[in-house]
């Protein structure tokens, strides 16, 4: 394992950790459990760390699975691409406005996540990405609390640790680096890029944006 996949695996791992501790904390009174997978529908961005994670989940499934998941995400690309031309040029979202990216979510808000199964599991879920890991625990800002997603018809009355809410800071602190850190190492143009980009990665005609993405 090199330093870069060294460091996603930690991050990762950091991740899950902190998840299953504010969970806990949380008196495990949140709705999130196999089969509940509203926040797999819609779409959302995820970071390149995250495509090298998702690569070499596809990697590990059998050949029917992985082209099911495939195609649906081409479809879904193919959708995108027609609604927002500039996706054909470059699929990393970093220059695009808070509108826009809006308007493409909420234009698109009930569209699956390609590797959901039918019965609402995650065919990738050992390699999920970071925003997946993290989902579920109620969101605070301007000292209100709200619900992750619109399962969530209420909050938990404890509100998370403060700690717990200094390490979910610290968990976007650590991806920035690791992204700071692949990005010098590959010639990639963005950050960010939509869900289902992540499972084409290695198709011939994104191979020029995402070519030796690797970890």
């Amino acid at each position: 394992m090199n330093a870069l996949s060294d460091r996603h695996a930690r991050l990762r791992a950091d991740a899950d950790h902190w998840f299953t501790r504010a969970k806990a904390a949380l008196l495990e009174q949140l709705p999130c459990r196999r089969g509940c997978s509203r926040c797999c529908v819609g779409p959302f961005a995820i970071t390149i760390l995250d495509v090298a994670e998702l690569q070499q989940g596809m990697a590990s499934l059998d050949q029917t699975v992985r082209e099911g998941i495939q195609t649906r995400a081409l479809s879904q690309m193919t959708t995108f691409e027609a609604s927002f031309p500039r996706l054909t040029e470059s699929p990393f979202l970093d220059s695009w406005s808070d509108q826009e990216l809006d308007k493409l979510v909420t234009q698109f808000a009930d569209l699956p996540c390609p590797a959901l199964d039918s019965d609402g599991s995650c065919r990738v879920y050992p390699f999920r990405p970071i925003t997946c890991r993290t989902m579920g625990i109620p969101v605070e800002a301007g000292g209100l609390v709200e619900g992750a997603c619109e399962v969530q018809t209420f909050v938990p009355i404890v509100r998370l640790p403060q700690a717990l809410r200094k390490e979910e800071t610290s968990l976007a602190e650590q991806e920035a680096v690791a992204l700071q850190a692949l990005r010098r190492t590959t010639a990639l143009a963005g950050d960010e890029v939509l869900l289902p980009y992540g499972f084409l990665a290695d198709r011939v005609h994104r191979s020029r944006l995402l070519r030796g993405l690797r970890l």
